[in-house]
């Protein structure tokens, strides 16, 4: 998820600035002449459409899901896929949440129950298909609604994933007027984010006070849930990923996350903190500024670090 910004301040120049239509263009994903690629080629992206009938010996591979943030698409994890290239000892599905990729409206009419259908949909269909050696892959929102599956027993009666790995999830926002939605919202309409060219087609320019609610929600029932302490299914790994400079997703909730879970047998789950200042810092593509070898070192190492545990 890119930088949400609700301020007061912003408030009062978007009811004196702004109607509560915004003005989109055909440059940005909000206008729909950019859906996400997935929806229309999902065999080069889901691993539950590219092989529905793997071999005995491809059912126990490893497959990965990736899950992206809000107001972002599948891109946030094409560089994964592309770092993994040819490699045939694991495999990766990238989600699309549910109301995400296509255009505004379908943005805005969106929940945050909505939103994690998708990932539920393809673990589902890989578990029919018979693959039994499935993890899980989150980034901002997308580690947010991951916690939640986990938390409410979604996989209670199905296959019982073998790792989660959480890329800078949010659950303490860094910008504390996220709760001030419910309130400014109705009258602001919607906010901005400052994306890059690169960026336009892949990310919202928009966001709809309506989803802004439902990330607040989302954020407000996993942290209670972190707080009663969730159990991850038996077998299963977690490990946090956390930029320790990070303006949306405050370092606090990695915090959180390594005290509110621990293991089917009672140990406790991992957390690493991260040098770096991006969201999201394994996705370098189309920022505005050029990526640090510090930060293609904290990308390699991320992405080597997940493919290592899945595969040994």
């Amino acid at each position: 998820m890119k930088k949400v910004i609700i301020t007061i301040l912003t408030a009062g120049l978007l009811l004196s600035a702004c109607g509560k239509n915004p003005k989109i263009d055909d440059t940005m994903l909000d206008g729909g002449k950019f859906p996400d690629p997935s929806l229309s080629h999902p065999e080069k992206y889901l691993v539950s459409v590219a092989k529905p009938t793997p071999t005995p010996a491809d059912a126990t591979k490893p497959v990965i899901i990736a899950v992206h943030g809000y107001g972002a698409t599948t891109f946030e994890w094409d560089e994964f896929r592309a770092w993994a290239g040819n490699r045939t000892d694991f495999s990766i599905s990238q989600v699309l949440l549910g109301g995400h990729g296509v255009d505004y409206d379908n943005f805005k009419s969106s929940t945050w129950k909505i939103w994690r259908q998708p990932i539920m949909n393809e673990y589902s269909k890989l578990e029919q298909e018979g693959y039994t050696n499935i993890s899980l892959a989150g980034s901002s929102t997308g580690s947010t609604l991951i916690l939640e599956l986990i938390a409410e027993g979604y996989f209670n009666n199905h296959v019982k994933p073998k790792h989660i790995f959480l890329v800078d999830p949010i659950i303490i926002p860094s910008n504390k007027t996220l709760s001030l939605v419910a309130v400014l919202g109705p009258v602001i309409g919607y906010t901005t984010v400052d994306n890059t060219s690169g960026e336009a087609m892949y990310y919202f320019h928009y966001r709809p006070y309506e989803t802004l609610d439902q990330l607040n929600d989302v954020i407000n029932t996993v942290r209670k849930q972190l707080q009663d302490g969730i159990t991850l299914p038996a077998g299963c790994t977690l490990k946090v990923f956390k930029a320790d400079k990070d303006d949306t997703a405050d370092p606090v909730s990695a915090v959180l996350i390594y005290k509110g879970t621990k293991a089917s047998t009672g140990a406790n789950t991992d957390a690493q903190l991260v040098h770096s200042n991006l969201h999201v810092f394994t996705r370098l593509d189309a920022r505005k500024d050029t990526p640090t070898a510090q930060d293609v070192k904290n990308q390699t190492d991320a992405f080597a670090d997940i493919a290592n545990t899945i595969t040994h």
